[in-house]
């Protein structure tokens, strides 16, 4: 996959080689624009539990006053999300925003885009395009029949040309579809054609379950493509199980390294209560970032032998477990200890790494 060009938002830098650059994770508040203090909080808390980029919804002027105290209470850049009223992204740039979040077909003539895009460029800050499939063009739709990748994607381009003919060209592009086939695809085309960094995401997802599946498959899906420069997982929850559903998935798509559990589905030969270990495991090493693999597998037969490839593992007995490093048996643990032995190992091992 080629290269896309580079964008900077505040002090993070979008786009570049796949496999060189990072992938920052987004989120966005969803308290209203006049709660000011809880906003801020939101913000906080988010910057808090690892959100790299976060955005708000600015519907008015009157709503500019957000990007103020936001700035003042964290350290990451802040997006402003804006549609229609010209006037309100020249506020959200005045009040120092580090990237805007337009559709520029939907705020007016040639004039004010070119406001909006002069205003940015002296700034220093991107623009976002944001398309959605849920507010695709109506003449896009009659000549595709319907919300298609091949649609998404004329829209993307359409928006381009439109901060191209005022000479605006620091864009970040996002291409969204409930329907994940539909989105993968639309970000496969567009990387053909284009090369501005793509922020990546399933837009009304859902709920935290189903909302988490589908951004795998379609997040994750891409990112294996070397496709995307910045992702957000839309959940219809908490904002904050979106920052941990986006680092799950970084990680099992081998962007984002990291401290990787293991562990076998088990069976009738199990004879430990694998399932709470398993889960015990997972939460008590939650903390740690080392790159390493902990294996937890329910007997000898599929213990060091099919986890051999992990750094550390143990291997369910009859009342104890088999500890063993990449393949190799080290001793024997009794079972009311292998909880406690395996976290000191792993500490350990991250210590020294």
């Amino acid at each position: 996959m080629k290269e896309t060009r580079t964008v900077r938002v505040g002090s993070i830098t979008l786009g570049g080689r796949p496999g060189e650059k990072a992938i920052p994770i987004q989120s966005m508040l969803n308290l209203p624009a006049g709660d000011v203090e809880g906003n801020v909080r939101q913000a906080e808390a988010l910057e808090a539990a690892g959100c790299e980029i976060v955005r708000v919804a600015v519907p008015s002027l009157e709503a500019v006053g957000l990007i103020r105290a936001i700035k003042r209470a964290v350290s990451i850049p802040l997006v402003a999300d804006i549609h229609f009223d010209y006037r309100i992204a020249l506020a959200a740039v005045a009040a120092g925003v580090d990237k805007i979040r337009i559709n520029p077909g939907n705020i007016g003539d040639r004039s004010r885009v070119r406001a909006v895009a002069d205003a940015c460029r002296t700034a220093g800050i991107p623009i976002r395009i944001g398309v959605n499939a849920g507010s695709l063009e109506r003449d896009l739709l009659a000549a595709y029949g319907g919300p298609t990748a091949e649609a998404l994607v004329a829209s993307a381009a359409r928006h381009i040309e439109y901060l191209g003919d005022v000479g605006f060209e620091d864009i970040v592009v996002s291409i969204k579809s409930s329907d994940v086939a539909t989105m993968v695809r639309a970000c496969r085309l567009f990387a053909e054609r284009f090369d501005y960094p793509q922020h990546l995401g399933v837009t009304e997802a859902g709920t935290e379950r189903m909302g988490i599946l589908r951004s795998a498959v379609g997040i994750g899906s891409l990112l294996l493509d070397g496709i995307g420069d910045t992702i957000r997982v839309s959940l219809t929850a908490d904002p904050l199980r979106e920052i941990a559903a986006a680092e799950d998935i970084l990680r099992a798509s081998g962007v984002k390294k990291g401290l990787h559990v293991v562990s076998c589905p088990t069976c009738g030969r199990c004879k430990i209560d694998l399932i709470g270990l398993a889960e015990s495991v997972e939460s008590a090493l939650a903390g740690i970032d080392a790159p390493l693999t902990v294996a937890v597998m329910g007997c000898a037969v599929n213990g060091p032998g099919e986890a051999r490839e992990a750094d550390l593992g143990i291997a369910g007995g009859d009342g104890e477990a088999l500890l063993f490093k990449h393949g190799e048996v080290v001793r024997k643990i009794p079972e009311g200890e292998v909880l406690a032995v395996l976290i000191q190992e792993v500490k350990r091992m991250a210590e020294g790494r």
